[in-house]
């Protein structure tokens, strides 16, 4: 099975296994996922919407999102998932083969719970081969069948031709609400002014105007602010929420957080 690499775009099956009682964790989704829960449940963040995925259930992810997630696996055993990345050049030749194009831009949401269905169910019974074989799998058979999930969406749900055959950049959107959205998440400057439809320079440009300040003089004291009213206000621990609002690193964190309010995060509560 081969594993994700990070920002590669190609056809993939993914087999995720996670054997802790609980794992915290974000990602950039550069390609549309479909999926399946195989077993245990999870939460999952986009921006500032919850999504839960339970055991069993069938998902679409739409590509260029910013994810969190949690995951719980069922007492005893792993949180397992299959996720089918769908690449541009895939989509592409499934676009020319079938001629099936796009009839307006996507407005609907971002990550999908698909009905189930006996092509579903079918479909990833095919992948046991893929999931539990041993040694390198055929490029051309992943390719395959990576063309087959789309063909099976398209036939089920119609409307996804308008998110899947969508091969334009993200477009320019509004700045201040997409940060106020998605400042928690520890991606680099070029990824937000990616997702947001801009250059760099443009991105950094337009954020001083409507911010006032550096996009990361302001992304770290809105981490700090927001790790504050969780300690403060919710009573959470450092420990619980450096993760959440953005940092690596606890010791970091608080060395930061110490430096910004004169207090250390676990003396907070007793203000």
């Amino acid at each position: 099975m081969q594993k994700a690499e990070k920002d590669k775009t190609n056809p993939r099956i993914l087999y995720n296994r996670y054997p802790q009682n609980s794992r915290e964790g974000e990602q950039f989704i550069p390609e549309h996922l479909f999926g399946y829960s195989l077993a245990g449940n999870s939460e999952v963040y986009l921006g500032d919407k919850a999504y839960q995925f339970k055991e069993g259930g069938f998902w679409f992810f739409r590509k260029n999102q910013l994810a969190r997630f949690i995951k719980h696996p069922p007492p005893g055993g792993e949180c397992k998932s299959i996720s089918i990345a769908m690449d541009k050049d895939t989509l592409l030749s499934v676009n020319e083969a079938y001629n099936i194009r796009m009839d307006q831009p996507y407005t609907g949401e971002n990550l999908l719970f698909l009905k189930s269905n006996n092509l579903f169910k079918n479909y990833i019974d095919s992948l046991t081969p893929y999931l539990y074989g041993s040694g390198e799998i055929n490029p051309m058979l992943i390719r395959l069948k990576v063309k087959e999930a789309i063909v099976i969406l398209l036939d089920t749900n119609p409307c996804l031709k308008d998110v899947l055959f969508d091969f334009s950049e993200p477009g320019k959107i509004d700045l201040e609400t997409y940060m106020n959205d998605h400042y928690k998440f520890n991606v680099g400057l070029d990824r937000f002014a990616y997702l947001t439809g801009r250059s760099l320079a443009t991105f950094k440009r337009d954020f001083e105007k409507i911010f006032h300040t550096s996009p990361k003089h302001w992304i770290h004291q809105r981490r700090l602010r927001e790790a504050y009213h969780l300690i403060k206000e919710k009573g959470k621990k450092a420990s619980e929420v450096y993760l959440e609002v953005g940092f690596e690193n606890l010791s970091h964190f608080s060395f930061a957080f110490k430096k910004a309010f004169g207090v250390a995060p676990s003396l907070v509560s007793s203000i």
